[in-house]
């Protein structure tokens, strides 16, 4: 029989995986809900320490304790670590790599060797709240505790979404601090877990799907291509951070195919196939010269102007190292010809978004390319627009904020219009749907893609919601069987009639 070994994150302990294990029990599976040192296990030795090692060595013991078991026919051992849990799992999985059939990644990070488990706190001020207060604590770091949230701060530490109040409600009653030492000691491999088969299980209320992954792994990001082996498949689960209390039913099936290898699986980058970011444009659009200074490419427009100009914002995070970068990407080099033709220049460039804590340094970018373009002799500094695309929308918060007189409008397809669950930016100043109150008059045309992931829908939504509520000047083209980059996914007569409305939107704002 199947050996399931369930590990939970943070501030938690077996109490959360009581409903899920009942489950897989009636399956007819073996689990084992492992009972961290200090967070439902044994408090720690007094005076002793707790750290990562400690939780290591609590689960090795009950990998120890079932090996027999698993070693019958049909038996095999499958461990699973909900967020935190899956820095002791991979630690003890390293060690013990030939006793595990498989590891489950449930909602949870790729730790890396030689990384604590704090670098994977998604919040950025929750990382310098607890690296404060081990500094605070000085020698006594390891002996030190970190408390558990109160009730409304759950969500800082993953999208709560599909909790009952009354799962809320326990998941802090029974919350335990957290050891700082199991957050701040770095997990250490040798690399033999890496020979383990691996099963990411994505929850995508609180971060991307297969689809939007697959996208990453096509972009080139070298830390998830070795997400795209025969060995890594992928579920998706419609569910927030805490999936054993909103759906533990759903999640005992899925653990079960798990178990058995199925899922989804990624195509590597270089599978001889060309990536979806990277297929033609849906518009048969004339080739045009261009001109390239620096981070910015020109799409002149026949004449000698001064003509209107529109600035193409690619999304993100993009690796440093992908090839080519975005604004030689067909979708932001389509569009650009595209205008051009109609005698506005089109602007394509790159920004340094490499991960979500880099807008600010991505904005930067791009406020000094529109003051580039903006000195252009050939360009009219007086009507300029900005195109915004995925994840580069949480730049428009930087426009709609008491816009410049010269900005004539802003545009998005299907944009991240608010900070997501796992980025931890809630209280970024990137954040499109708090700034729509010092908008003003600015025009702004939405494309929506219908097939949004839900995690970006909602965001969307609560654009539209609060753009209704301050009176905002929105025009909203729907493209209801588009994607995600609907542009090079979905050449529909659809899709192509909603480029067509939208660039006529945004140019009739730019001529008006």
């Amino acid at each position: 029989m199947t050996v399931f070994i369930l590990v939970a994150g943070a501030f938690t302990g077996p109490h959360v995986w009581r409903d899920t294990a009942a489950r897989l029990t009636a399956e007819g599976a073996e689990v084992h809900t492992v009972a961290l040192t200090g967070l439902g296990g044994l408090p720690a030795d007094e005076g002793g320490a707790v750290d990562l090692e400690t939780h290591i060595t609590d689960v090795l013991a009950v990998i120890d304790s079932v090996t027999d078991a698993a070693a019958e026919p049909g038996g095999e051992i499958v461990l699973v670590g909900h967020d935190y849990g899956i820095h002791p799992v991979l630690g003890a999985a390293d060690r013990r790599a030939r006793s595990i059939a498989r590891i489950v990644y449930l909602d949870s990070g790729m730790p890396q060797d030689g990384v604590p488990a704090l670098a994977a706190v998604p919040d950025q001020l929750l990382r310098e709240e607890v690296a404060e207060r081990a500094a605070g604590s000085g020698d006594e770091v390891a002996g030190g505790e970190l408390p558990p949230p109160a009730r409304e701060a759950w969500s800082r530490w993953g999208s709560i979404e599909g909790l009952s109040e009354a799962a809320l409600d326990g998941l802090t009653a029974l919350a335990a601090p957290q050891p700082l030492g199991t957050l701040l000691q770095p997990l250490r491999l040798t690399g033999a877990v890496a020979e383990v088969p691996a099963t990411g299980v994505l929850c995508t209320r609180n971060g991307p799907g297969v689809e939007m992954l697959q996208m990453m792994v096509d972009v080139g990001a070298p830390a998830l291509r070795a997400l795209a082996d025969a060995r890594a498949t992928f579920f998706e689960l419609p569910a927030g951070h805490w999936p054993m209390l909103s759906c533990p039913d759903a999640l005992a099936g899925t653990l079960i195919e798990a178990a058995s290898g199925g899922g989804h699986l990624l195509t590597p980058a270089d599978a001889g196939r060309t990536p979806a970011h990277l297929r033609p444009f849906l518009l048969d659009v004339p080739e045009r010269p261009r001109e390239r200074t620096g981070n910015t490419d020109l799409y002149l427009p026949d004449g000698p102007g001064p003509h209107p100009a529109v600035v193409f914002v690619h999304g993100g995070p993009v690796p440093a190292e992908a090839r080519p970068t975005p604004r030689d990407w067909p979708t932001l080099t389509g569009y650009a010809r595209h205008v051009a033709g109609q005698g506005v220049v089109g602007v394509t460039l790159d920004h340094r978004l490499r991960a979500v804590t880099d807008y600010e340094q991505a904005a930067a970018d791009v406020a000094e390319a529109v003051e580039r373009v903006r000195a252009d002799p050939r360009v009219d500094a007086d009507r300029v627009a900005l195109w915004f695309f995925s994840g580069g929308g949480p730049i428009t918060a930087e426009w709609l904020t008491d816009p410049p007189g010269w900005l004539r409008c802003v545009a998005a397809n299907y944009p991240i219009l608010a900070p997501l669950p796992g980025w931890g930016l809630t209280g970024s100043r990137f954040h499109p749907v708090r700034a729509l109150s010092r908008a003003g008059d600015l025009p702004v045309v939405l494309v929506r893609a219908g097939r949004e992931s839900a995690e970006i829908a909602a965001t969307v939504e609560e654009f539209v919601t609060e753009a209704a509520r301050c009176g905002t000047n929105l025009e909203i083209i729907d493209v209801p069987e588009g994607r995600h980059g609907f542009e090079t996914l979905d050449p529909a007569d659809g899709a192509r009639e909603a480029v067509h409305r939208a660039v006529g939107a945004v140019l009739a704002r730019l001529k008006g």
